[in-house]
């Protein structure tokens, strides 16, 4: 049947456009606390009824709206932000389109009360379904109060598609805490069915606010980010290695304070994470990238959720380089709460150090007539006090936090595993497999194939054979192989021929490692990055050569260890994204015993 060509109604059409504006309650608060912060707001609150579904009130200190400008504010694109085509490209402002307004008064009856702080009184206006019923005369402090009730009673069928009262709340406090990051000057509070559930004072201190909307520790498990490269500057905090989520939600991007989501700037946070966290987990961070508007695109999508750069993989760079640079520095030793699994809740350290008190139940620290290296305390000896341990720590301890690992004394192995130290303020245990393994992946990244010294040449080349799938990957990346140092060369059928590896690795199983490291390469698709390939073959590589658990090590071989472990980057995790060492603080183990 053929169907005319119609003109949408203006209430059909404007309906069918809020949807890509108002998708839930929390679009609602999103844009009317950006409202605020754009009317020079210092003081805001947002008050929910029943998760924002039966209602949402943000009332704000800001400039307010002269009485005659009232009525224009929820026409659509009716905006005080833009006057040519070309002011696009110059907009620090949040909002801009003059859609937000019209497009939550379409699908909802709304309250507006305003009053500009020169004006004697203010204005109230009342509107149903986008069409104003009553403006009036009122009296009202200085700001403006939006009250928006009966949402989407227009589009029942959107209505019905709202998750729980709980669920919709969390929306809107997620919106919320996200514009809170960006502006830490503005106090922000929200009542939810009129009891408080945020409360942020405006200290104009992002670690501050960070510490009020997370935890009181959070500062301690974070670490500050600040660099610049031509008119682009990067600043914000980001997470210690081993404080990680299960998902992307501690990611916060914001490009010239607005709040955006990115798959480019989450993949450079992912990329300079890379080896350093366990699969599936994702880091906390707080990123701020100021760059000149013209330099970006804000006009990309009616939510103003996504941005489009003019330079993207120079911002790709910025990040990583950034990022790297910091988590490359991550002192050695750190509080036992580093190492506490990010599930949300503020017993994670608690939590952590019972599991670890647990494990060390099976284990009986190792003693015999070697006498240990540094200034190690006998096997013999047995410590009574807290005196004796500081006395026992020797001189050469540098401050708390900077410690290095071949300055510690060094005191046992627990069942061929674990390396136990004792630090400037309690134990620190490491894990030797694990830290093995970092000192090896940053020795392999180094490995250059043209340097003699630096690879082995295998006095009888090792003859592997693979099955016919492995040797069709293996001509495809044997250049490849080449380049992380593995010489390996067709030898007839589906048979290979080992050459020669990289000089650093030792009792290694040629035959398997092969096979593995072509099923490896094969993981990474053709999408991945070169980098990201060799960063495989380089972990493979160095979890097969290090040290194993139960293998009892020399002295010597730890002191080894300790300095190779010192002088690699990234040393508080291996290339898996486990933790390398946990440390006990003397305050952790008095409470083990019960002494607090």
């Amino acid at each position: 049947m053929h169907k005319r060509i119609i003109v949408l109604p203006e209430e059909l059409s404007s309906k069918i456009a809020a949807g890509e504006v108002v998708e839930r309650p929390a679009s609602i608060v999103k844009e009317l606390v950006e409202n605020s912060l754009d009317a020079h707001a210092t003081d805001i609150l947002v008050e929910l009824e029943r998760g924002g579904k039966n209602s949402i009130r943000v009332t704000d200190n800001g400039e307010g709206i002269d009485r005659d400008d009232v009525p224009l504010a929820f026409e659509r694109h009716a905006t005080s932000k833009i006057y040519q085509f070309e002011d696009i490209y110059k907009i620090r402002s949040l909002g801009f389109r003059g859609e937000a307004l019209p497009s939550i008064a379409s699908i909802s009856r709304v309250e507006m009360l305003t009053r500009r702080k020169k004006s004697l009184s203010g204005t109230r206006m009342l509107i149903e379904g986008g069409k104003v019923k009553k403006i009036i005369e009122a009296g009202c402090p200085p700001g403006t109060s939006i009250f928006v009730n009966d949402i989407f009673y227009s589009t029942p069928a959107r209505k019905k598609f709202l998750k729980k009262d709980s669920t919709e709340q969390a929306h809107c406090m997620d919106a919320v805490i996200r514009i809170a990051l960006a502006h830490p000057e503005v106090r922000i509070r929200v009542l939810t069915d009129k009891r408080k559930s945020l409360n942020l004072p405006g200290t104009g201190e992002l670690s501050e606010r960070l510490s009020l909307v997370f935890d009181n520790d959070f500062s301690k498990k974070v670490l500050p980010v600040e660099c610049a490269q031509g008119n682009i500057k990067l600043r914000g905090v980001i997470s210690r290695p081993a404080f990680t989520r299960s998902n992307t939600k501690g990611i916060f991007c914001y490009v010239n304070n607005r709040f955006i989501r990115d798959s480019l700037l989450n993949n450079a946070v992912m990329t300079s994470y890379r080896r350093l966290i366990e699969p599936k987990k994702f880091p906390f961070v707080a990123l701020f990238i100021e760059l000149p508007p013209a330099d970006v695109d804000v006009n990309v999508h009616p939510a103003k959720m996504e941005v489009r750069f003019e330079s993207p993989w120079e911002i790709h760079r910025i990040i990583v380089n950034g990022l790297t640079s910091v988590l490359a520095d991550v002192a050695p030793i750190s509080e036992v709460y580093d190492f506490c699994p990010a599930d949300g809740k503020k017993d994670g350290a608690k939590g952590y150090r019972e599991r670890i008190r647990e494990s060390l139940k099976t284990y009986t620290i190792l003693s015999g007539n070697e006498k240990p290296f540094f200034k190690r305390v006998e096997a013999e000896s047995t410590v009574t006090n807290m005196e004796e341990v500081e006395d026992l720590l020797g001189e050469n301890i540098t401050d708390r936090g900077k410690v290095s690992f071949s300055s510690l004394n060094y005191a046992a192995q627990i069942a061929g595993t674990y390396l136990v130290f004792i630090a400037p303020d309690g134990l620190v245990l490491m894990d030797q497999h694990a830290a093995h393994e970092r000192v090896l992946f940053e020795k392999l990244k180094k490995v250059s194939p043209e340097k003699e010294d630096e690879r082995q040449v295998l006095l009888i080349p090792e003859i592997v054979n693979l099955s016919p799938s492995d040797y069709s990957l293996f001509e495809e990346y044997a250049e490849t192989l080449r380049e992380v140092g593995l010489e390996v060369v067709c030898y007839g059928g589906n048979t290979v021929l080992v050459k020669s590896i990289p000089a650093v690795l030792a009792d290694i199983d040629l035959k398997t490692i092969i096979s593995d490291i072509i099923e490896e390469v094969a993981k990474t698709g053709k999408s991945s990055s070169v980098k990201e390939i060799k960063d495989r073959v380089f972990t493979l590589l160095a979890c097969k050569s290090a040290v194993k658990a139960n293998h009892k090590l020399t002295e010597s071989e730890v002191e080894t260890l300790c300095k190779d472990l010192d002088s690699a980057p990234f040393a508080s995790t291996c290339p898996h994204g486990r933790p390398i060492y946990v440390k006990f603080s003397i305050r952790d183990m008095e409470k083990m015993f019960k002494r607090r």
